[in-house]
């Protein structure tokens, strides 16, 4: 069995980035490497880092296509946390069959969610 242990976002502005889910994230980055344009978070049982990547650049074309999920038990405060300090809302928390869910966008417009803890 594989086991997904990162994610990394690269980006053009890897600093707007990194300020943003240091926000999100409530923390300063676990690992920094400003030179190389390298900022990453734990997360769980995942890694998730921002990178300077040299073929990326303005808004992400297909913001759908691959969504973070952060879990949370409070996805309508946290809606509104994240919404306060630039997140871009997509979709307002709503009930999902029993779950809370919330869609955001980050500055380059990459989407990820905010949802109840899976049973």
């Amino acid at each position: 069995m594989l086991n997904l242990n990162s994610v990394m976002i690269g980006t053009k502005q890897p600093r707007v980035l990194a300020a943003f889910y240091e926000k999100v994230l409530g923390k300063p980055a676990d690992t920094v490497d400003e030179e190389n344009g390298f900022w990453g978070w734990q997360v769980g049982s995942a890694f998730l880092s921002i990178l300077d990547h040299s073929e990326m650049g303005g808004k992400t074309k297909d913001p759908g296509r691959i969504i973070l999920n952060f879990e949370t038990a409070q996805v309508k405060e946290e809606f509104e946390r994240i919404k306060a300090t630039g997140g871009v809302v997509v979709k307002e928390p709503y009930d999902m069959g029993g779950g809370w869910i919330a869609t955001l966008a980050d500055p380059d417009g990459n989407y990820f969610q905010l949802m109840n803890p899976m049973e």
